[in-house]
């Protein structure tokens, strides 16, 4: 488990099952083959009972406990601040409010989970796909009982993770069988067993309700949310967090009242997943604003711009943000737009950069020099075709001159610089100011030397972010987190009701490479229109419908409209050149502004995801 311990690598004896991938028993073999016939000969005696599938059920009084030794309700987080937000509501000259729920939706990576273990001595050595090798390695020795420098993980570049990857799914029984066996040992996800086994994207009910003056300025929001969390944990806490802290949206509201709770079911575990909370969130929100304007006859982007965040405004958590808000400046990259379009849906987004929360964010970097032709560059973060080799690649050369020919990047837990989870959009500004740190001294040797004459020196460099405030700390300053990536995306229906364009703006910070920059959110839009549309991940009784890949209804290359990136640049005062997270933001305001375009263009207001 990545925070609570409550995730068994294999089920016991008469233990009770969570949900339906606990790993009861395990088959190595020379072949899969082998292996694959050799399961189908296990039986399994079962005693059925009645799984516990609807989050609201299982936090009543009485219910059956998923876990025998903690109850069903993991975790509530609550922030109050601004006063008593339904007196305020109540006085405000209009409401709006709404029930919103959205689904559980499949990563859909196109690389299945895979691991390879070998015995290494008298520990193993992993190789890895998953989003955090030193993670990964705390959790093989804690199960193998070995002290860390036992375990070595190496990363194979992920094809692609989404947040899907976060959890351990084979890493520890390939380590397990190795060490047991001393032997080396593959373990590989067909598609199926894939969407059954990793968790997914937290399906979240919301009652949520918000209210503005005559004017057109936004009072107070209330909100309550419960997550699905499934069988395990996961980071489902987190998700509720952030489900939390970003109810406001990108916008001030002078009171807010929030509760946000994670609950245990038997369904799939819910996860990390691309916008981790905020997404669902910004659902019903935009939806209540765009309710607000129809009934105070605001218009709906003068509205948003007028309520934006900018310096001195604070997110629903209490952070004042003091420089590199650029909301306003991507809602004026999209107003020509916005200004030509008939039927049109309109929503904004913001997503944190970093963990936060008090906890720190840093990054560890070791440069080596090895020749004139040969610069090795050590990191911990995971590279999962977003581009962080490239980023730090272009950094250390923007900063030394050296030629990116030389440059290899390595991520192995044999360097010995713990990183965290790839994860919270933070591995671009961390890392980069890492190799901030270390190239000031490479700089400087290199005024009077060659790169030749370095040859066989070694550079270090830190970066750590242990500034941020715990939620509902008594603090003078609330500081959630270091850095927050901000966007407006447009949505633009022909007179069919059909999407043609998703004109998207985003705020970078600074725009280190365009061509990155641009498929990012070009592959977010197409990410956040399948969420919108037509994704799902149904169960009945704590089974699933289908796991089959054409199932999952993501939307194909034919099907998607025109997309539109505009960049925008309001640098930010922590990351490296003023960059921020990318990530994550490109779909959090996607399928808000989907739902607002279709009620613009028929009247209806869609309240749950799928839209229909």
């Amino acid at each position: 488990g990545l925070i609570f311990k409550d995730w068994p690598l294999v089920i016991k004896t008469g233990e009770t099952t969570r949900y339906i991938v606990d790993v009861l028993a395990a088959v190595v073999a020379e072949t899969e083959e082998i292996a694959r016939h050799a399961v189908k000969l296990i039986k399994v005696t079962y005693e059925i009972y009645k799984p516990v599938t609807d989050p609201q059920e299982a936090i009543k009084p009485r219910a059956l406990q998923v876990h025998p030794d903690r109850e069903n309700l993991l975790e509530t987080c609550r922030v109050y601040r601004g006063g008593n937000a339904d007196e305020i509501i109540t006085a405000s000259d209009f409401t709006a409010k709404g029930t919103y729920q959205t689904q559980r939706i499949e990563h859909a990576f196109l690389e299945t989970e895979g691991a390879v273990a070998l015995p290494d001595n008298d520990g193993v050595h992993l190789y890895s796909n998953g989003q955090g090798i030193y993670v990964d390695r705390g959790q093989v020795a804690s199960l193998l009982n070995l002290p860390e420098e036992k375990v070595r993980v190496t990363l194979v570049s992920t094809g692609g993770g989404f947040g899907g990857k976060e959890d351990m799914t084979v890493q520890g029984h390939a380590a397990l069988f190795a060490f047991l066996l001393q032997k080396p040992v593959k373990v590989v996800l067909s598609r199926d067993e894939s969407i059954r086994m990793h968790p997914k994207r937290h399906p979240v009910y919301m009652d949520i309700e918000i209210g503005c003056t005559k004017d057109g300025m936004l009072t107070g929001l209330k909100l309550y949310a419960v997550g699905d969390s499934g069988a395990y944990a996961s980071v489902g806490t987190k998700v509720m967090e952030r489900v939390a802290g970003h109810a406001s949206g990108a916008y001030h509201f002078p009171c807010v009242n929030l509760e946000a709770l994670t609950v245990y079911t038997n369904n799939i575990p819910s996860g990390a997943m691309r916008g981790f909370g905020a997404n669902q969130v910004a659902f019903a929100l935009e939806g209540c604003i765009d309710e607000l304007c129809k009934q105070g006859g605001f218009d709906r982007w003068q509205f948003r711009f007028d309520n934006a965040l900018c310096e001195g405004k604070m997110t629903a958590t209490g952070q004042v943000l003091h420089k590199g808000v650029g909301v306003r400046e991507t809602l004026m990259a999209i107003k020509p737009y916005y200004d030509n379009a008939r039927f049109k849906g309109l929503a904004c987004g913001i997503k944190n950069s970093g963990v936060g929360n008090g906890m720190a964010d840093y990054s560890d970097v070791i440069i080596e020099i090895k020749s004139e032709n040969h610069v090795v560059l050590h990191h911990g973060w995971t590279e999962m075709g977003q581009g962080v080799h490239t980023v730090a690649t272009q950094v250390l050369c923007e900063e030394t001159g050296i030629s990116p020919s030389v440059v290899e990047v390595i991520v192995d837990s044999f360097a010995g610089i713990p990183t965290g989870m790839t994860t919270s959009s933070r591995a671009t500004a961390l890392l980069g100011n890492a190799i901030l740190d270390a190239s000031k001294q490479i700089r400087e040797d290199l005024k009077n030397n060659s790169l030749q004459h370095l040859s066989g020196k070694t550079y270090k460099g830190n970066y750590t972010c242990n500034w941020t405030t715990k939620p509902g700390a008594d603090v003078k300053e609330i500081i959630t987190h270091f850095a927050y990536g901000y966007a407006t995306q447009l949505v633009v229906l022909n007179e069919n009701g059909k999407i043609e364009t998703v004109y998207a703006a985003h705020d970078a910070g600074k725009i280190m490479n365009p061509v990155m920059f641009e498929g990012q959110i070009e592959g977010a839009v197409h990410m956040g229109l399948g969420y919108a549309l037509s994704e799902d991940l149904p169960m009945v009784d704590g089974q699933l419908v289908s796991t089959k890949m054409r199932d999952l209804k993501i939307l194909r290359a034919k099907d998607i409209p025109e997309i539109v990136v505009l960049g925008v640049e309001v640098k930010d005062p922590v990351g490296p050149y003023g960059a921020k997270g990318l990530g994550e933001i490109g779909l959090v305001p996607t399928a808000a502004a989907v739902a607002n375009a279709l009620c613009d263009f028929d009247g209806k207001r869609r309240y749950s995801l799928p839209l229909k």
